[in-house]
């Protein structure tokens, strides 16, 4: 019996032990294959995406941050030009060039629009006319179910009023109840809805636009303008300056259109890809918002993966060409700051 015992014994420690090293090896295997298939997911990169690089348990990931350009086409006519391909466009980032990874024509990706509107006690008598604009802009530029906006006003302070939605009626609701009143903080209203909406994670993998419609003098923000065009250009966010300073039926003094505030306004729009637009009257303010539906749906999305990976958080110059097509003009961002990406740990 006690022979018999021992056998058992043995014979179990023995099953114990081999059925450790199945586990052992099993384990390893899985951990090899979730390996495997982590470095080969590691090889694509999308737009807008992040790449992370594989490192040992409990050291830091680096995140490589691809940089997305909304790139407009036109004519010598400015008719928009809609039909090109991925080979006719070349990059260059401080004059290196670089490759292409993503190229979408005609803007297909969804699209974030914020439409900011000054209520400011100095554009009280302009309000009426600014509302049904706004709303003529965004029953034009928003596609049904994909495409999404935001409406938000400032004055002495910034109020988000509706946040993303694709539902025009809460939009339109929104924008008829506000009234005027108080300063101006347009850059802190531009910089605020890039940070808190425009890098939100339901933001991430859609076109970033931005509507402002403003006398254009701000008078009481903590921002500065290199600040606002700084984080419009990390968001990917293309800003589109309306001034209604320029007389017509606004009531407002004419020939106004090189004040110190009018350039800051254009610096703002073409730093980041956009346009600025001067309006005399009704007419020409709603005309300038449908240039803006048109061309959002006329743009190309192109992104590449810069080849200097050293983000030391200086500017770094972004040039569009269409060699083959000399006669066409190319409207995106100048550039952007290099800032080092976040850091991840692997808990995260």
């Amino acid at each position: 019996m006690k022979t018999r015992r021992r056998l058992n014994i043995y014979a179990l420690a023995a099953f114990a032990v081999c059925r450790g090293l199945v586990c052992v090896g099993a384990q390893r295997t899985q951990s090899a294959h979730q390996s495997s298939s982590q470095q080969k997911q590691g090889d694509k990169t999308k737009p807008g995406g992040a790449k992370q690089d594989n490192t040992e348990p409990g050291q830091i990931k680096t995140v490589t941050v691809n940089v997305r350009l909304p790139v407009a086409v036109t004519d010598k006519n400015n008719r928009f030009v809609v039909d090109l391909k991925e080979t006719d466009f070349e990059i260059a980032e401080d004059r290196t060039p670089q490759a292409i990874i993503s190229f979408q024509p005609q803007g297909n990706l969804p699209l974030d629009v914020a439409v900011l509107m000054d209520t400011s006690n100095s554009v009280k008598s302009k309000l009426k006319f600014e509302k049904e604009a706004a709303n003529s802009f965004l029953e034009t530029a928003l596609k049904y179910r994909e495409d999404r906006a935001l409406f938000a006003t400032f004055d002495s302070q910034v109020e988000l009023h509706q946040d993303f939605t694709n539902r025009l009626d809460l939009l339109t609701q929104a924008i008829d109840k506000v009234k005027a009143q108080g300063g101006t903080r347009m850059y802190d209203a531009v910089y605020g809805i890039c940070e808190e909406k425009m890098m939100a994670p339901t933001s991430l993998g859609r076109r970033h636009a931005m509507v402002v419609i403003t006398d254009g003098e701000d008078t009481e923000s903590e921002r500065e303008l290199k600040e606002v065009i700084d984080i419009a250009q990390r968001t990917e966010t293309t800003v589109y300056m309306i001034s209604t300073e320029s007389g017509g039926i606004f009531g407002v003094q004419a020939g106004l259109v090189d004040r110190k505030e009018d350039k800051d306004l254009k610096r703002l729009a073409e730093e980041t890809g956009g346009r600025a637009f001067f309006t005399a009257n009704v007419n020409e303010l709603k005309e300038s918002l449908a240039g803006i539906a048109r061309e959002l749906r006329s743009q190309y999305l192109i992104a590449y993966e810069p080849t200097n990976g050293n983000y030391d958080g200086k500017f770094r110059q972004v040039e569009v060409k269409l060699p083959k097509h000399k006669g066409l003009r190319v409207r995106t961002k100048k550039g952007y700051m290099a800032v080092p990406p976040r850091a991840a740990s692997p808990s995260q």
